[in-house]
C-alpha cells in the first residue's frame, strides 16, 4: 500500500554546512537548492541501503485484515499511532486490542491484526531512522550523501552529452562504496 513521510528529516543545519564546506560555498544563495540535493541524496541512500538514515515520521497504509503486516521502512524506532480510515477519509484510533506491535532487534517491525479485521484501511504512523541527528550518522553514510549532493550540484549545468555519469547509474561508485556496508538487501 502507500507510504508517506509525514515529518521529513531536516537537512538544513549540519548537513547543509557540511555540503557547503565540501563545495567551498560560503554564501546562502544556493541553500534551497543544496537542501533539495541533500534530500535527494538522503532518499537514494535509503533506497540503496534499505534503511532510513535520519529519523522521520512515516505513515503506511495497510488493509485491516487478520494476519501480519510488516512495516516497509527500517529501522523502526517506535510506533506513533494506528488509525482506521473511513470511506469519507475521517480517522479514528484503532482499538489496541485489535493489533499487536512487535519491534525486532534489527529494527524491522510488524503489526499483527486481530481476527476482527474487516478489510478496511488503517494508517500506521511510526518513527524510523538510523540516527536522530546528522552528527549521529556513521561517517561513511554522511560522506556518501554529501558527495552525491555535490556530484548533483556540479553536474547540474553540464550538457547531457558530457555528463560524467553513465546512463542508468544513479550514484557514482565512490558513493555506493561508502554505503555498501549498510546495505540490507530484501527479498521480494
Amino acid at each position: 500500500m502507500r507510504r508517506t513521510v509525514v515529518q521529513p528529516a531536516s537537512l538544513a543545519g549540519d548537513a547543509l554546512a557540511e555540503l557547503k564546506a565540501w563545495l567551498g560555498i560560503s554564501r546562502p544563495t544556493d541553500d534551497v537548492m543544496l537542501v533539495g540535493l541533500l534530500e535527494a541524496s538522503h532518499a537514494l541512500c535509503e533506497a540503496f541501503t534499505g534503511q532510513m538514515p535520519l529519523a522521520q515520521l512515516v505513515e503506511e497504509e495497510a488493509l485491516f485484515l487478520p494476519g501480519t503486516w510488516r512495516l516497509g521502512a527500517e529501522p523502526v524506532r517506535s510506533l506513533a499511532s494506528v488509525e482506521r480510515i473511513a470511506t469519507d477519509a475521517t480517522r479514528s484510533p484503532l482499538d489496541s486490542d485489535d493489533y499487536e506491535f512487535t519491534l525486532e532487534p534489527a529494527g524491522a517491525a510488524r503489526i499483527e491484526f486481530s481476527a476482527r479485521g474487516d478489510g478496511g484501511i488503517v494508517a500506521i504512523r511510526f518513527h524510523a531512522g538510523m540516527a536522530l541527528e546528522w552528527a549521529d550518522l556513521p561517517a561513511p553514510l554522511r560522506q556518501g550523501m554529501v558527495r552525491l549532493a555535490a556530484h548533483y550540484f556540479r553536474e547540474r549545468d553540464r550538457p547531457a552529452q558530457t555528463k560524467s555519469e553513465k546512463p542508468g547509474i544513479a550514484a557514482p561508485a565512490s558513493v555506493t562504496a561508502l554505503w555498501r556496508p549498510w546495505r540490507r538487501p530484501r527479498l521480494a
